[in-house]
């Protein structure tokens, strides 16, 4: 049979889908554009993750009427009472993406729709031995127990829960053996990663030794777990990307407390400091949600004035959603016209902000994993997430390769090929 796979979503999802792909894969299911199985990867962090996630289900059935329609992830498990409407025949939630086989094996006609109490799972055991991007993922962690006012997620993903770190560690060697240079750990609150006393700086420490792995990126880290320990390997090993996301979610302090975020400004401003000290060229992106309940002019300003201060070289703008079932969906809402009017003056200043770090960057000699080859150019990133584009050949793409950076051309830097560092 033949199966096609749709994910919307974070890094997460995308890495999960991965792991369903290969199963197929391995019990002889074809990949095709005409699939006889449809699997959606559904996202609820937003209303309007909801309804792409809703939209792409019915798309599908129109598209596709005699294929099975299997719908897993965030959006049903959070909204389970109300999918009969879509007409889904396998419906998993946040639990049992690793048994879609067998899922597929019992269907018979009558509809699965098949949920879990979240609030004890034990950790999905999830494992790749080869991933089709240049940049490899390993999901480490899932769940989250800080409980933002805004947030959904720990209502659908549940409480955290760690990988065994032999199992991550397996994972890193076997990627790193199929070809893969650089690694990103993610999940759902990835710096919270733990195996009993063994922590996330103990795996960092870990990953950073392993021969043939060239770059290990965090995919989001939290202000408040980035510890002596965590700190001190950044400073001491250059395997560790210079490219941190850690988002901010708001400049006001008033609005953080608000949120339920666990730091104000101070904090994480001194924070930035510590790792600028050690990184001084590190590029540090964020998330910054725009429109919170009772974000006046005033708060407002404030975010952009911390923005400035901080530097990023990234902003990642998204405007507040409301989410039923969380504390901030009681609280009295901003003007939509407004929250429109917030959000384009923070793209505005990312773009400004993202232009300004790239023009530090221009004229130095830097290393880059081409990932695409396109009309002549490879185009990949640097360590610190540069977007690069330069003349080469087709032969040097998932090498690291050093390059000279001599123009800005939004979004990409133009540089001349130097020296192919490896094969």
């Amino acid at each position: 049979m033949t199966y096609k796979i749709y994910t919307l979503g974070c890094k997460v999802n995308e890495y999960e889908s991965e792991v369903m792909k290969d199963l197929l894969d391995n019990h002889n299911f074809l990949e095709d554009e005409n699939p006889d199985i449809c699997i959606i990867n559904t996202c609820t962090v937003t209303n309007e993750a909801d309804s792409k996630s809703r939209k792409l289900i019915r798309q599908l059935k129109r598209k596709f009427p005699k294929a099975l329609i299997v719908a897993v992830g965030c959006m049903i498990q959070n909204q389970q009472d109300n999918l009969q409407e879509l007409g889904i025949d396998i419906a998993l939630g946040n639990k049992d993406k690793t048994k879609i086989i067998d899922y597929l094996k019992k269907y018979r006609g009558e509809k699965i729709h098949k949920f879990y109490d979240i609030a004890n799972m034990d950790f999905e055991d999830m494992t790749l031995n080869n991933f089709s991007l240049t940049r490899a993922y390993i999901k480490i962690q899932d769940g989250c127990d800080n409980y933002c006012s805004y947030c959904i997620i720990p209502y659908v993903r549940g409480h955290v829960r760690s990988k065994n770190k032999d199992t991550v560690l397996k994972e890193a060697k076997a990627l790193i053996k199929n070809g893969h240079k650089e690694i990103v750990l993610t999940g759902i609150h990835t710096g919270n990663y733990h195996d009993g006393s063994y922590t996330f700086a103990d795996l960092l420490s870990d990953l950073v030794q392993l021969k043939g792995l060239e770059r290990l990126r965090i995919s989001s880290i939290e202000a408040t777990e980035i510890n002596d320990q965590v700190l001190n390997i950044i400073n001491k090993n250059k395997v560790l990307t210079n490219h941190m996301h850690i988002p901010l979610q708001s400049g006001s302090d008033t609005i953080l407390k608000l949120m339920n975020r666990k730091y104000d400004t101070a904090y994480f401003k001194n924070k930035i400091k510590e790792i600028r000290k050690i990184r001084p060229n590190i590029s540090i992106t964020t998330d910054v949600i725009v429109g919170f309940p009772g974000e006046t002019d005033e708060l407002f300003n404030e975010t952009v004035q911390t923005i400035k201060e901080i530097g990023f070289a990234k902003i990642h703008v998204f405007p507040y959603s409301k989410r039923e079932g969380t504390k901030a969906s009681l609280m009295k809402m901003v003007d939509g016209n407004v929250k429109k009017k917030r959000v384009k003056m923070l793209l505005e200043l990312s773009k400004q902000l993202e232009q300004k770090y790239m023009e530090q960057n221009l004229n130095k000699k830097v290393y880059f994993i081409p990932e695409v080859y396109k009309n002549g150019y490879l185009i990949g990133h640097t360590d610190n997430y540069l977007m690069i584009k330069a003349k080469g050949t087709e032969d040097l793409l998932h090498q690291l390769v050093e390059v000279k950076t001599k123009k800005l051309e939004y979004p990409y830097i133009l540089s001349d090929i130097y020296v192919k560092i490896n094969n």
